[in-house]
């Protein structure tokens, strides 16, 4: 495999202008919702809401105007973190998310059969159906381009150097001095994702927030469906327990039935 890569998304310097969004739609021809007329959110500036099978990158919009940081705006640029250990592909059937040799987590649409198991596995909500394919789609970190030495159409496109694209292991290093820089200037600044023994492996796309991560509708503690496989495996043993004991039950009492109508019982008067 070759050097892991990814994103390093530095939320302090996010201007909200959308150009990755725009970027990658047109890399990925990806398609328009409604005949590329969409219904204004009523949520700031943030009319794509989310990521879905058509938007892989989402800018989302907070707006603080109340609290200890009334007045202050945090701006971030999301997109699928390519988990080290991802729900999505641990839980596929037919084979159609794969590992590349950048250890980045693709879809392949010619092989998807669009059952949404993927959906329901990802703790981040960036997983859906695309309405034209009829598949699962996601960002794919521009594998096309990554292929042939190109750089992510979103962070070739961003203006401020807020997505960087790179080496993991190089991101993480810059990621680390950039929390320093900031702490130094009595910001609140913290990494997120990119401790390789924290959650899910580490993220392949990591962020760096100044707020907690729920205000950035992040889960604080991504978890695989795996880790729920012990409870719903101790519940199923002892379902399967119950029902053995009332079906032993069940034929005891067919049993002793039996015998009696057979001994000319009362059944037989």
């Amino acid at each position: 495999m070759a050097e892991a890569m990814g994103f390093f998304t530095d939320t302090t310097v996010c201007i909200g202008c959308k150009a990755c969004e725009v970027a990658c739609k047109e890399w990925n021809q990806l398609p328009a919702e409604n005949g590329g007329v969409r219904e204004l959110s009523g949520d700031s500036y943030d009319n794509t809401r989310k990521l879905d099978g058509i938007h892989w990158r989402h800018v989302r919009f907070i707006e603080q105007f109340k609290g200890p940081y009334d007045g202050r705006w945090l701006m971030m640029s999301d997109v699928c973190k390519h988990c080290v250990q991802a729900g999505c592909l641990e839980v596929c059937p037919t084979g159609a998310i794969i590992r590349t040799q950048f250890d980045t987590v693709v879809i392949q649409s010619d092989v998807c059969n669009g059952c949404r198991a993927c959906i329901a596995a990802c703790p981040f909500g960036v997983i859906d159906i695309n309405p034209v394919s009829g598949t699962a789609q996601k960002c794919t970190l521009c594998y096309d381009r990554l292929q042939v030495g190109l750089e992510p159409a979103c962070s070739k496109a961003c203006p401020t150097d807020s997505i960087q694209f790179g080496s993991i292991a190089e991101l993480r290093t810059r990621a680390h001095k950039r929390v320093d820089q900031l702490k130094a200037q009595g910001v609140k600044a913290e990494l997120y994702g990119a401790d390789p023994e924290g959650a899910l492996g580490g993220l392949n796309s990591f962020y760096l927030l100044v707020d907690e991560p729920e205000v950035y509708g992040l889960p604080r503690h991504p978890q695989l469906p795996s880790r729920n496989l012990a409870k719903s495996s101790t519940f199923s043993v002892a379902s399967a327990a119950v029902l053995g004991v009332l079906a032993l039950v069940g034929l005891r009492k067919r049993r002793m039935d039996e015998q009696s109508r057979a001994g000319g019982g009362p059944g037989n008067v």
